[in-house]
């Protein structure tokens, strides 16, 4: 059987922690920025975590599994 392909837009946006769960950016940070909050902007800068219902899915497009 040959070996399963990673999917390259997925190994673009998701990176894995030490402990194995997977991170992600947020979105709505790329344009139309000037009506949003100074607050909103600082906040979408940080890193999230992908939701435990998504991971099996992503976990298939990063060839994890």
């Amino acid at each position: 059987m040959p070996k399963m392909k990673t999917n390259s837009g997925a190994k673009k946006r998701f990176a894995l922690t030490g402990t194995g769960k997977i991170k992600r950016k947020h979105a709505y940070k790329s344009h139309i920025l000037t009506k949003k909050t100074k607050k909103q902007k600082r906040n979408l800068t940080k890193m999230g975590l992908v939701d435990k219902s998504d991971v099996n899915n992503i976990k298939m497009l990063l060839a994890m599994k």
